[in-house]
């Protein structure tokens, strides 16, 4: 362990490099005298969990796995934190009962009524939901709510420290605010014991030896608070702060779009006396068009979505890659992902340990991958379903048995998945898009030569064999002047798509007999589509 520890001082892979800042920088190869490092993820708890939930708790664990192997005898944590106590601003779009919370609105997430009737409140409804989802990914984490940090006491010294250090807290803050904002403008927002809500009212007075606030109320009143026992809560940047104080958070991450926030919170920190965490701002997701994605527009790809076509495992090595980069997030990208994940995954046993370390399979299974199996790719099944029109997972493995002798469902489990994503993907996106075109006269003449010669080669001809037979075709046919403008007719021809895969791959899978019988009824004009 200790030679691996020794390369993980030198991998570049980025979970590695982020993980040696965090000891070497901040942690000055020490323990924190808390006894632990703590790395934290946050959650809004007002809507669902979603992809970009998976995308920081999955990149934060890699750090995290990389600190462990780089520090082993400095324990870690990781906090997956709700920020449940907030006042609900709008109802969302796609809960029942709107009416209801309508009600409620201004009030924290734990203190209104659970629309869908099966928690407490709304707060834990999501609450649950949150740790269903990352239960389901097999996260290693510990939940926290900020009610549960606020009601309970253990934020009064945070809020105390925040009272003690008010003007300085706000001369930070009021230069960020609009003119009418800065009127109004309190990093205390008291919980009304009248009415339950948040409120956005201005403070009046303080008195720091009391620990307590005087605010305006809605009314016109004016109510003297405590600052402590969660009757109030902060503004969501000191609050972060105090967060990061009081819990002494070593690591977090957060979206490009809070870099300004991250800065204001981490002066805040350090006015209070703390030292703001080591921080990872990662890119923000894409839509097809380029877009950010958002989920009020609803652009983009949710988890749920991916995991219809793909595994995990793939979605985990699309958070790994490059995370300060701005990237697509679509359906087109799940294919050529799911091939990047398998060639990671089959090139890993026969690495080193020092280029393991960089492999993203490593990152994603913990330094424990699974084993390889047939090499047969995703897009090689999806276009095999294509061309058999397969909607049932019985007819591509009726082809990958007699292409792998031996394999099957259960000594193949990860291809066996593949099998079900494939026939799903195949009938939502390529069977709706595929478009056949018949064959000029000049391919005519190429597809009639290619079925000669591929009947002519001996039986069980391997991928390569078949590959040169493609090759050869091609090029001695002057209608192609360029061999990509071949593969494109047999793509448009014989698949129905103007991208496909390498042939001979498919031609050995498909078998070279079908694939004879195929480019023959495409010279009869058949309709291959059905």
């Amino acid at each position: 362990m200790s030679d691996l520890r020794d390369l993980a001082r030198n991998a570049s892979a980025w979970p590695f490099q982020e993980a040696r800042g965090l000891l070497d920088e901040r942690l000055k190869g020490q323990a924190p005298a808390k006894g632990f490092v703590l790395f934290e993820t946050g959650y809004g708890p007002s809507g669902l969990p979603h992809i970009g939930t998976f995308g920081e708790v999955a990149r934060t664990t890699m750090v995290r796995r990389a600190f462990e192997l780089l520090a082993p005898g400095i324990p870690t944590r990781l906090f997956a934190f709700s920020d449940d106590r907030d006042g609900l601003r709008k109802v969302p779009d796609n809960i029942p009962n709107k009416e209801m919370v309508t009600q409620h609105l201004g009030k924290p997430l734990t203190a209104i009524p659970d629309p869908f009737g099966t928690h407490e409140s709304f707060g834990h409804h999501n609450n649950a939901r949150l740790r269903g989802f990352l239960d389901s990914f097999g996260f290693e984490y510990e939940f926290q709510s900020a009610t549960d940090w606020y009601t309970s006491g253990r934020f009064d010294e945070g809020c105390l420290q925040v009272l003690r250090h008010y003007d300085p807290i706000m001369e930070v803050m009021l230069p960020t605010l609009g003119e009418e904002r800065q009127q109004t403008y309190s990093p205390f927002l008291p919980v009304c014991p009248k009415t339950g809500k948040v409120l956005q009212v201005p403070v009046v007075e303080r008195n720091v030896e009391a620990g307590t606030i005087v605010y305006k109320d809605e009314d016109g009143s004016f109510v003297e608070a405590p600052v402590t026992g969660g009757r109030v809560k902060l503004q969501w940047k000191a609050d972060w702060a105090m967060r990061w104080f009081v819990l002494g958070v070593d690591y977090e991450m957060s979206g490009k779009d809070l870099i300004p926030s991250y800065q204001l919170a981490s002066r805040i920190c350090r006015i209070m006396g703390g030292t703001p965490p080591m921080n990872l701002s990662y890119e923000l997701f894409l839509d097809e068009k380029g877009q950010k994605i958002s989920k009020s527009k609803g652009n983009g790809l949710a988890v749920e979505d991916w995991l219809c076509y793909a595994p995990p495992e793939s979605l985990a090595l699309f958070m790994f890659q490059k995370p300060k980069a701005a990237k697509r997030l679509y359906f087109d990208v799940i294919p050529r992902t799911v091939d990047e994940y398998l060639t990671f995954l089959d090139k890993f046993p026969a690495e080193d340990d020092a280029k393991r370390l960089n492999n993203p399979v490593w990152h994603i299974h913990h330094g424990k991958p699974p084993q390889p199996e047939t090499g047969l790719s995703y897009n090689i099944l999806l276009n095999l379903a294509s061309v058999c029109h397969a909607e049932d997972r019985a007819v591509l493995w009726h082809f990958i048995s007699r292409y792998v002798p031996g394999a099957t469902p259960v000594s193949a489990p990860i291809l066996d998945r593949l099998v079900d994503y494939a026939v799903a993907y195949y009938k939502d996106f390529v069977k709706p898009g595929k478009r056949y075109r018949l064959p000029t006269a000049d391919e005519a003449k190429a597809l009639s030569d290619l079925a000669a010669e591929l009947a002519a080669l001996p039986a069980g001809s391997d991928a390569e064999a078949i590959q040169t037979v493609v090759y050869e075709v091609g090029k001695r046919h002057p209608a192609f002047a360029e061999l990509k403008a071949w593969f494109q007719a047999l793509y448009e021809i014989l698949l129905g798509q103007d991208q496909g895969p390498r042939m001979g791959s498919f031609i050995a899978l498909y078998g070279i007999g079908e694939t004879v019988a195929l480019i023959r009824r495409a010279l009869a004009g058949e309709d291959l589509a059905v």
